[in-house]
């Protein structure tokens, strides 16, 4: 079951948005030097998509992107929910996920994404905002994944 324990506006996360990023509990990769080691444990509420709708209301004339921070253990739902988001009607969203796993799972669509990152933290790597990191960030664009983590460089 896809769980949420908080949420947060961020303007990092991804390059040129404004973004919900949502943070998703019960993570199966344990990075060594994670910043959010809470997200290990099962917390938090059911996301639903009632949930998501009322972010959407609150939110939706701030924010130009939807985030999902995690959900590796259900990347299934974490898709469903990006789907959701694509065709629901109350604001216009971009959607993204940060997944820490090195590849995707075999039969997840990019369709319901404009945004993916992948790979773990790896502390000897650093963060996105390092050169020497194995993380990637990818915008799709006509189905496929083009890799903008440079954009973090500038």
């Amino acid at each position: 079951m896809l769980r949420y324990a908080d949420y947060d506006i961020v303007f990092q996360e991804i390059p040129d948005e404004t973004t919900l990023a949502i943070n998703l509990s019960n993570c199966p990769n344990r990075c060594r030097g994670c910043h959010s080691p809470q997200l290990w444990d099962d917390i938090g509420t059911e996301l639903a998509e009632q949930d998501l709708l009322d972010l959407l209301t609150i939110y939706g004339n701030a924010i130009t992107c939807v985030c999902f921070m995690g959900g590796d253990a259900f990347p299934f739902e974490v898709e469903k929910q990006a789907t959701f988001l694509q065709n629901q009607t109350v604001a216009k969203v971009k959607v993204g996920w940060y997944s820490g796993k090195q590849d995707l799972p075999a039969g997840l669509s990019l369709t319901a994404f404009q945004y993916i990152k992948l790979g773990p933290y790896l502390e000897q790597s650093g963060s996105l905002k390092s050169r020497e990191t194995n993380q990637r960030l990818y915008r799709i664009e006509k189905g496929q994944m083009v890799d903008i983590t440079a954009w973090y460089w500038k």
